[in-house]
């Protein structure tokens, strides 16, 4: 599944570093095309805390009144409960002013004075996280981000459908393999993949299992991002193994040197190459908004607006 993915992610970046070494008309075809490519596969359009707040009625728990497709039944309501009140206790995984901060991005882009990139895991699972996993995931999108950077001259905005995107939506509640039916397997987060009664029971102290392992995995982006690993004369240090002897990889270090280079000229004439805009940058996470009383647990009214915000992820 890492090999898929990040297969995919590379040959994404393959048609980037095109972009940038070709030259002329071809060039701008090429960029063109990325454009294109990147519009017709819109990230989700709904950025978490942005829900309406006209109705004094609405509370985080409002979505009970309302019908929610995708959602799992939980057997015992008094666990659901304690679960969600477990959450409820913990500290927000993302902050108010991180979302607005993306909201301003992701306008600017629409604007066409950007791009965004996105890139992550289909479904997260609990014994697939380890930190190598985590940086892999977060050095193949900042290489495609700065790729897009250098050729269009356009700053990009990061996102990661990574700590949170646990759920997965499903066709029909129910499977049958060899003439037993059990519940679908519908994400960590709710039930196990092992087709047993007891794996595929729709646990709700997995959403706490959840909610730690998206505490992890944010608390390593934000290493990675601010700590010096996304500093921009590492570059050569983020190509994956996979790809060194590719044609792929080898268009990488050539683009990679060609920045270098820049970085040699702006350090000479006394720009300063240390500060944070070149060793530090902004990564932001998102998931499908799937199980709304994980969501419920982690909305929380910000103090500085007044407006209640998801805190389970930057954009949903």
């Amino acid at each position: 599944m890492m090999m898929m993915k990040f297969f995919t992610a590379t040959a994404c970046m393959a048609t980037v570093v095109s972009a940038f070494t070709a030259q002329g008309p071809a060039r701008s075809k090429l960029l063109t095309k990325l454009a294109v490519t990147l519009s017709s596969n819109p990230p989700p359009s709904s950025i978490a805390g942005e829900g309406s707040n006209s109705n004094d009625d609405w509370s985080p728990d409002s979505w009970k009144t309302r019908h929610a497709s995708q959602m799992p039944t939980y057997e015992n309501e008094e666990e659901l409960n304690a679960a969600v009140a477990r959450i409820s206790r913990c500290s927000p995984l993302v902050f108010a002013g991180e979302v607005r901060s993306l909201r301003e991005q992701l306008a600017r882009a629409c604007q066409g004075q950007g791009f965004v990139v996105m890139g992550g895991d289909c479904a997260e699972a609990f014994a697939e996280f380890n930190v190598d996993h985590v940086r892999d995931s977060f050095r193949v999108i900042l290489q495609m981000a700065l790729v897009l950077t250098f050729g269009s001259a356009m700053p990009v905005t990061k996102i990661g459908r990574m700590a949170g995107q646990f759920a997965k939506p499903r066709s029909l509640p129910d499977e049958t393999v060899d003439g037993v039916t059990l519940p679908s397997y519908r994400g960590d987060i709710i039930n196990n993949e092992e087709f047993t009664p007891e794996a595929r029971r729709n646990n709700p102290w997995n959403m706490v299992e959840a909610y730690h392992q998206s505490a992890q995995t944010l608390n390593i982006l934000r290493a990675f991002s601010t700590g010096g690993y996304a500093d921009i004369s590492r570059l050569h240090a983020w190509n994956l193994d996979f790809v060194e002897k590719t044609e792929e990889g080898s268009r990488y270090r050539k683009f990679a040197t060609k920045v270098d280079e820049s970085l040699r000229f702006m350090k000479a004439i006394g720009i300063d190459t240390a500060s944070a805009a070149f060793t530090k940058t902004d990564f932001f996470t998102a998931h499908e908004c799937l199980l709304l009383p994980y969501e419920q647990a982690l909305t929380r009214l910000d103090s500085t607006t007044g407006r209640w915000y998801d805190c389970s992820s930057h954009m949903l």
